[in-house]
């Protein structure tokens, strides 16, 4: 079996403004910007030299664009003074659109980034206002305007669907307005309400109306019919692809086990059968570092058993699903998987059992009927 690289991920904290929706750790201030570097510069040495070459890079947050041009430049040359890279890796840095004027998107082209993913999350202005974005669809279109006149020849478009306020008419013209753009990725997500949001709280207070789940699935359907209809390819539950060399490289390391070195406030590491996770506070976190120890929360160590479970879940929300050996240890697998075949959840391609996209709208359920039937 050929030796896969390691990925690395990067979290950058800050935000303009904390999103209503948004779980991840983020701050919307730029005051403990230089802390943050700082830790961050002393957490790489701490691992330096202590893993192959990367062939994946991923800048995300919170907003990395909120960062300054000098902050950017001096967190890339940091990395790759410590670190080691494959020629070909995939850098890729999550930006918003008002970030993206022209100094910054030069900035980010002569850094080395050849894949930016831009949260775009709409292309109607009372939907960005709803779900609390301070861009327009004004500073979208300019935003991925700007981007290929810089000549970025990778580009990810963000959506957010699955609420009253958008309609599924408006959803549908949001794909088709990303679509216009030609992204070679675009990744849609429902919206959740996650604990500790604002929105969370608005729908316990009744304040939201979340949609039912037909109207969920519906939603769902509709973007993967009209995405694959336009050429592009369903290869994750949220992620389509304009190719299969337009997958998302770092994002498919977590899929498949790949090992994966998370530095910043919060971000999660998986190496061996070890996963870890940082400290979600940045006092925290630069006071672990100050005294030279990995601003490590916690760790598992997971059990052949957890493993194999993860692999069998985690593949079945890929168009690349799991072996068919995988199961093989499970009784009466093979009637389940009958079953599951004549619903028309999976089929069997080449040893390997694949969601269809009705298997997709209900990939959390598969692996539980593995064990329980169907």
């Amino acid at each position: 079996m050929p030796k896969v690289s390691p990925g690395l991920y990067i979290h950058v904290p800050f935000c303009r403004s904390k999103c209503p929706y948004c779980a991840f750790y983020s701050i919307p201030s730029p005051s403990l910007i230089p802390i943050w570097l700082d830790g961050l510069k002393k957490e790489i040495s701490l691992y330096s030299g202590q893993f192959d070459p990367f062939d994946s890079l991923y800048v995300g947050g919170g907003t990395p664009t909120f960062l300054g041009a000098g902050v950017l430049a001096d967190l890339m040359k940091h990395l790759f003074t410590h670190f080691e890279f494959a020629p070909d890796t995939e850098v890729t840095v999550e930006a918003n659109p008002c970030d993206l004027t022209d100094e910054k998107t030069e900035t980010l082209r002569g850094l080395g980034v050849n894949r930016v993913n831009v949260g775009v999350q709409s292309f109607d202005d009372g939907v960005l206002t709803f779900l609390g974005r301070r861009h327009s669809v004004q500073d979208v279109n300019g935003a991925l305007n700007r981007l290929r006149r810089f000549g970025f020849g990778n580009v990810g478009i963000d959506l957010i669907y699955g609420f009253k306020k958008q309609g599924l008419k408006g959803w549908l013209n949001t794909l088709d307005s990303a679509l216009s753009f030609q992204p070679e990725h675009i990744s849609c997500y429902q919206l959740t309400f996650e604990k500790k949001t604002v929105f969370r709280r608005l729908r316990d207070k009744g304040q939201i109306e979340p949609l039912i789940e037909s109207e969920e699935a519906a939603y769902f359907l509709t973007a993967s019919q009209h995405l694959e209809i336009n050429g592009y390819i369903h290869y994750e539950i949220s992620n389509f692809a304009k190719d299969e060399d337009c997958r998302s490289r770092h994002n498919q390391k977590y899929w498949r086990h790949i090992p994966t070195l998370g530095l910043g406030p919060s971000a999660h590491s998986f190496y061996g059968k070890k996963r870890c996770w940082n400290v979600r506070s940045i006092k925290k976190y630069h006071a672990a570092v100050e005294k030279g120890r990995p601003p490590v929360e916690g760790c598992e160590d997971l059990t052949e058993e957890q493993l194999w479970l993860e692999t069998l879940s985690l593949g079945l929300r890929t168009s690349a699903g799991i072996d068919l050996g995988i199961v093989s240890r499970i009784p009466q697998s093979d009637a389940v998987l009958s079953s599951l075949q004549a619903s028309g959840l999976v089929k069997v391609i080449d040893g390997r059992i694949i969601p269809t996209r009705e298997g997709f709208l209900v990939a959390d359920q598969l692996p539980v009927c593995f064990f329980e039937g169907v």
